[in-house]
């Protein structure tokens, strides 16, 4: 009974110690299992010098013989330059601040290259932010922030170079210069704008004064070549009119030639009916008196109609009889 007491009493320690042997090595085990998040390199150490670097995902290391060193952020990461006041080159005081993009692409150098990364960056940026604003002038630290970005990421890219880093981007969030300069810009750019609205004002008045006399030297022109075109219309009218009436007069003097009355009755009688007219039209005519006698104006008619059988083609007219002579006083009295 003693000895069998006794080896049940081992047996359960035995037990017991694997147990806890068993425990110890799975604790052991879980210890040196890795577990690496997305976005981060932890630096494996092994007693105390750096190894690898543990990526992303599941990984194992002999415990008590390496250890993670640094956990570092390989994330684009941003940093904010605290404002400061920055002297420019023409002695004016300007309150500025910041902010820097910035990536690790190496994360052994990032751990190990340098003490305190992100304090080291700040004081970089802050630093070479008061060369580069300071060796311009105030008008080219306000309308040159671009070439100041770009000046400032080259610098501090450069020389985060060794560390592991990489710069993205640099901006210069805000540039404040003192209440005294802001108010004399603020002038400076009335007295701007107002210059350049008088100078709009004046160049507007002169395109409307230039295309007025245009329109005037237009409207003159044609004005000019309708009244040489009226002018011309006018001649060619008369001229026609007297080519006309030197027809009409040599149609007449060649009937005279060929010893026609009716022609010198024609002549006659044609002018003495435009007389007529030119009294009849009179606005002051109201009675017009003809002292003609009626035999001569009708003898003046018919030869007026001789003529046009003439012209008709009508046969020779005879020529006129001789009036007979007026009755003698003393038969009318008696």
């Amino acid at each position: 009974m003693i000895c069998i007491e006794l080896w049940e009493g081992w047996r359960a320690m035995i037990l017991t110690t694997v147990l806890l042997i068993a425990l110890l090595v799975i604790l052991v085990l879980f210890s040196g299992i890795k577990i690496v998040r997305q976005g981060y390199h932890y630096t494996i150490e092994h007693f105390g010098r750096f190894t690898e670097v543990a990526r992303p995902g599941f990984n194992f290391y002999l415990p008590f013989f390496y250890r993670v060193g640094r956990k570092v952020n390989m994330m684009e990461q941003v940093l904010d330059i605290p404002g400061q006041e920055i002297i420019t080159k023409d002695n004016a005081m300007v309150a500025v601040d910041g902010v820097v993009f910035f990536q690790v692409l190496d994360a052994a150098k990032a751990a190990y290259e340098v003490s305190d990364l992100y304090t080291a960056i700040l004081q970089l940026s802050t630093t070479n932010l008061r060369t580069v604003m300071g060796s311009m002038d105030l008008d080219e630290t306000l309308s040159k922030r671009d070439e100041i970005n770009a000046r400032l990421l080259s610098v501090v890219d450069q020389a985060t170079e060794s560390w592991g880093v990489k710069i993205t981007r640099v901006e210069v969030r805000d540039i404040r210069p003192p209440a005294d300069i802001v108010n004399a810009m603020g002038r400076q750019m009335k007295a701007e704008r107002e210059k350049r609205a008088v100078i709009l004002e004046a160049e507007g008045l002169r395109a409307s004064a230039i295309l007025k006399a245009e329109g005037e030297k237009q409207s003159a022109i044609l004005s000019a070549e309708g009244t040489r075109e009226a002018a011309f219309r006018s001649a060619e009218a008369r001229e026609r009119a007297a080519q006309a009436e030197a027809t009409a007069t040599k149609v007449v003097s060649d009937a005279i030639e060929g010893g026609s009355a009716q022609a010198i009755n024609y002549f006659i009688a044609q002018k003495y009916v435009e007389a007529v007219g030119m009294f009849a039209r009179s606005p002051n005519a109201k009675t017009i008196l003809f002292p003609v006698e009626a035999t001569q104006l009708i003898g003046t008619l018919g030869g007026i109609g001789e003529l046009a059988k003439e012209a008709l083609g009508s046969k020779p007219p005879r020529p006129p009889e001789p009036a007979p002579p007026p009755p003698a006083r003393g038969n009318a009295l008696k």
